[in-house]
């Protein structure tokens, strides 16, 4: 079940909902404790948000390293809350940015996941652009394999904000988390062009400011059903 919107060509895949292991056991302290989350039914982006897409709703392009089919970076996580606003402006829909839950699950291939390291493969060639092969520049959205959901590019090429405000992990099992009701940093994921492989694990975590822009921070959307 997916759904091929006719917004501005933003493919989403359906991800039914689950319960599945956030976090890590042996991770970085910021992964810990694992816990118990349960989610709904959500969709997501099949690609990172590109160059032409952005442009088509915003008018402009800020990024980079320049190319339609190139995810569109140099975003802070201010700007994609404007980019998502003129979105649901324009098409009436309720598109947002994933919660990190939702983001890890998906990640982790939801409910076909096969437990692999990296989304997708237990070989991070097969699925991330990261600085073992980028060349230290991002690739055009989709030229590496899936994952177990046929969502692509959840490991390197560009980190991906999240909704959420960083904070650490309850212990107790949650529902829908959406992280703290407050904060200064956000959470990004999936690593990029410029990390080691160790930053496209499916739990490893950044933050950062909501004004900052880098030529790797891009994200993906999230569309309610």
């Amino acid at each position: 079940r997916a759904t091929n919107t006719a917004d501005y060509g933003i493919e989403m895949v359906y991800v039914k909902g689950g319960t599945f292991k956030m976090g890590s056991y042996d991770g970085n302290s910021d992964e810990k404790p694992g816990r118990s989350v349960t989610l709904d039914d959500f969709y997501i982006g099949k690609y990172e948000v590109t160059q032409e897409q952005w442009k088509a709703v915003m008018g402009s392009n800020p990024s980079l390293f320049k190319g339609d089919n190139l995810p569109v970076e140099m975003v802070s996580w201010d700007d994609v809350q404007e980019f998502i606003k003129k979105l649901n402006s324009i098409t009436g829909k309720t598109y947002r940015l994933p919660t990190e839950a939702e983001w890890e699950y998906a990640a982790r291939g939801g409910d076909k996941s096969k437990g692999y390291k990296y989304s997708g493969s237990d070989k991070i060639e097969d699925v991330a652009w990261y600085i073992g092969n980028s060349g230290r520049k991002t690739h055009p959205v989709g030229t590496k394999k899936p994952n177990e959901l046929d969502i692509y590019d959840m490991r390197g090429n560009v980190w991906e904000w999240c909704q959420d405000w960083i904070g650490s992990y309850s212990i107790s099992p949650q529902k829908n988390p959406q992280g703290p009701s407050s904060g200064y940093y956000c959470v990004l994921r999936g690593g990029s062009w410029n990390n080691f492989s160790s930053f496209s694990r499916s739990s490893s975590r950044l933050d950062s400011y909501t004004g900052f822009r880098k030529d790797f921070f891009g994200f993906r959307l999230v569309l309610c059903p």
